[in-house]
């Protein structure tokens, strides 16, 4: 079996300035390595340049590690007033799934793990309702019903929390959990936290979507998916999916239709942001897919 390369990723954002990606090439060039991919973006209204790169040894001498790195990226980063990471592309994310009593897009999710098709690795699965059990049981996976009510939301959010710290979880993934998250949770998941929306946002948020866009009569329904914030549902948009649809779908059949629609945005959404190809923008995404 051939030893895996080491395989990095950086991404980063700042002003516009000429010469960064010369930089940043430069850099990479002098500690033996070779861009086996990247992308770049410039936003000249906001003036704010955007740039991921994966990048491998390009002898048979290891790379630096990846505290080395961060210490001689440093006064570059720092001379073009960089905000950036670097990881380890071999290393999957750790999540921890919430989940209600709809279970499609959980077990799309836990399927696709199942056959590594999306770079994480899922630590728990916590729900404030029972129904999922089973399911998740059937994965070997732990199951964390944790049950929550106006008075004690914030202590149930806390065993979210410690859950996701015990773990060394990086990311919460709403798979259609119904419960809106107080503004303490969102700030201490304040861009580790990603949402389905059963809705094409911005239109038709709330209760019953599906109705709301059967009495419109739409002939388009989609999902989306979104960092979550305290601004209910109005999180930086990661993905949308849609679908085409005529007067012959009720709202069962329009159900049926956006329940797909939310299990391939949300899977799409999970795999790059998990590849950290998603940088934000303001209340935007840049997604280098």
């Amino acid at each position: 079996m051939h030893k895996q390369l080491s395989r990095y990723v950086l991404a980063l954002s700042c002003p516009e300035k000429k010469g960064i990606v010369k930089e940043v090439s430069n850099f990479l060039y002098d500690i033996d390595a070779t861009i086996i991919e990247a992308a770049q973006h410039g936003d000249f209204e906001a003036n704010r340049f955007f740039l991921r790169m994966e990048f491998v040894s390009a002898s048979k001498q290891p790379l630096l590690s990846l505290d080395e790195f961060k210490q001689k990226f440093g006064p570059i980063a720092k001379a073009y007033s960089m905000g950036w990471t670097v990881n380890d592309a071999n290393i999957p994310t750790n999540v921890v799934i919430a989940v209600s009593k709809l279970g499609h897009c959980l077990n799309d999710v836990l399927h696709r793990w199942k056959m590594n098709l999306l770079p994480i690795d899922i630590k728990a699965v916590v729900s404030n309702h029972d129904d999922m059990h089973e399911m998740v049981d059937w994965y070997g996976l732990p199951f964390h019903h944790l049950p929550v009510t106006k008075d004690n939301k914030r202590e149930q959010e806390n065993q979210i929390l410690t859950i996701m710290k015990e773990s060394n979880a990086e990311l919460l993934l709403l798979a259609r959990y119904m419960q809106i998250l107080s503004d303490y949770m969102c700030g201490a998941l304040s861009g580790k936290a990603i949402n389905i929306h059963h809705s094409f946002l911005p239109s038709f948020k709330g209760a019953k979507p599906y109705h709301q866009a059967f009495e419109r009569g739409v002939k388009i329904i989609g999902a989306t998916v979104h960092y979550v914030t305290r601004d209910l549902d109005d999180g930086p948009i990661i993905e949308q999916c849609v679908e085409r649809v005529d007067h012959q779908f009720t709202p069962e059949k329009l159900a049926q239709v956006g329940r797909d629609n939310e299990s391939v945005a949300f899977a799409r959404a999970i795999k790059w942001h998990c590849e950290h190809r998603v940088i934000l923008n303001g209340n935007r995404t840049i997604v280098f897919k």
